[in-house]
């Protein structure tokens, strides 16, 4: 029998999907690329409702023969050059042991339907310098990093973590 992959919106008052998400998330906190440490219980309790009640807030589940493996988590936010509204993906995580079978991509894709829908003119994220696999992923779908003017440099990605 073939393996049939299928990303859908995530419906945050469903029940199964609403597990599935913070089980996902937590595995990809587990991960060196998530930081290695898992989700606090209090984080695991608030991240749907909080998500649900986040105006623009959006997330994709994969699902290979129903079974989770994939998930992303998303924000409409609004792009004021282009005065129009922009997808930024805040997470996007495959399980380890479906890495490599075309999950990210068929993300990725889904994402990109949805910022579309919106009326987005761009979808922004972040990748860690050494996560070569995503890297891979994500210029071979066309994104990379970029500047407005080549004096001024590239951008980065920066944070300040407020107590």
């Amino acid at each position: 029998m073939a393996s049939q992959l299928a990303v859908d919106l995530v419906d945050y008052t469903d029940p199964r999907d609403a597990a599935d998400l913070v089980m996902l998330l937590d595995a990809y906190a587990r991960d060196p690329m998530g930081g290695g440490a898992p989700l606090c219980r209090d984080t695991r309790e608030a991240v749907v409702p909080g998500l649900a009640a986040t105006p623009g807030a959006f997330s994709m589940i994969a699902r290979l023969n129903g079974e989770p493996v994939g998930l992303a988590n998303c924000f409409t936010g609004f792009s004021t050059f282009a005065a129009e509204p922009l997808v930024n993906v805040h997470d996007m995580s495959v399980l380890a042991g479906h890495r490599g079978r075309g999950v990210g991509r068929a993300l990725m894709k889904a994402v990109e339907r949805e910022a579309r829908r919106r009326g987005a003119c761009k979808i922004t994220l972040e990748v860690l310098s050494g996560n070569d696999r995503a890297k891979a992923l994500y210029l071979a779908l066309g994104y990379g990093d970029y500047q407005l003017d080549p004096a001024a440099g590239h951008a980065l990605y920066w944070q300040k973590k407020l107590a």
